[in-house]
């Protein structure tokens, strides 16, 4: 359900999420996060989240109708006649012209994401990294080779950024995030239970990503770029994998690299094709 309203003052309470947009720590702060563009706010409104506004051009209210029908509870859409009126009120140019507003997912323990995944396990854990559009697109690699979950660091931007919401094309929204304080500590604990770390390190000679095992419990764990997987963490890993490259490349870009490493887990995980007699 929802209720429609049109904007006649900017300065309407309800519309301070989108004023502040690029003032992400308000939004941490109040438990609330911002989905732009049709594809994520579609999948939002899709979604178990609880979504607290939708703002959108006027002429767009009947495509979002049948998805804004379907929500439990009534949600405000805000309504924009005039497209200058939105960017004024946000601040910048935008495309596609549609925002949402929704509440933070409660934090997720590590416990629970034991207890409520089943073996092979297959987790991703970031060390370091503070692009917000990389740790949408690592969640997106994660959603599309079939990562149970993403164990983001301390160290780390929030996945629930804008930026990174909107590089996750919404699959943010099913995956389970775990935001830890501590990222050593909690890889130790995936130890303790069984799930082996395997650090996506560059410059180890040791074994490239197609000799390593995937077939069982595993947590893949990826660091920045520029500085790689910090030593704590890389301490904290069974073991080390490279993908083999050429001489004058050292490394990839961290989302190009997950997305090797989550290809090959699927690839092993894949059930052997049955032979014709």
């Amino acid at each position: 359900m929802f209720q429609t309203h049109r904007i006649t003052s900017l300065d309407l309470p309800e519309l301070a999420p989108y004023r502040t947009l690029k003032r992400p720590l308000e939004h941490r702060e109040q438990g609330i996060f911002v989905a732009e563009g049709d594809k994520v706010v579609h999948r939002l409104l899709a979604s178990d989240l609880e979504v607290v506004s939708v703002l959108l051009p006027d002429h767009r209210l009947g495509e979002y109708e049948p998805a804004l029908h379907a929500r439990r509870e009534t949600i405000p859409v805000f309504a924009v006649t005039d497209r200058r009126v939105l960017e004024e009120l946000i601040g910048f140019e935008m495309f596609q012209g549609v925002l949402a507003v929704a509440k933070t997912p409660q934090p997720l323990a590590l416990s629970a994401l034991l207890g409520r995944t089943a073996s092979p396990r297959l987790f991703v854990a970031a060390d370091s990294l503070t692009n917000a559009e990389n740790i949408g697109l690592l969640a997106r690699n994660c959603a599309a080779f079939g990562a149970q979950a993403l164990i983001v660091g301390e160290t780390c931007a929030s996945p629930f950024l804008r930026r990174a919401v909107r590089n996750s094309m919404g699959t943010i929204f099913e995956l389970p995030v775990i935001e830890s304080r501590n990222l050593a500590a909690s890889l130790g604990e995936l130890r303790a239970h069984g799930v082996r770390c395997i650090a996506a390190h560059p410059h180890t000679d040791k074994r490239t990503v197609s000799l390593a095992d995937f077939t069982n419990d595993c947590c893949i764990v990826f660091g920045a770029e520029g500085g790689g997987i910090s030593p704590s963490i890389l301490a904290e890993c069974d073991e080390a994998a490279a993908i083999p490259m050429a001489n004058n490349v050292d490394s990839l870009n961290v989302t190009g690299a997950a997305a090797v490493f989550l290809y090959e887990a699927q690839r092993q995980r894949r059930p052997a094709p049955t032979k014709l007699p």
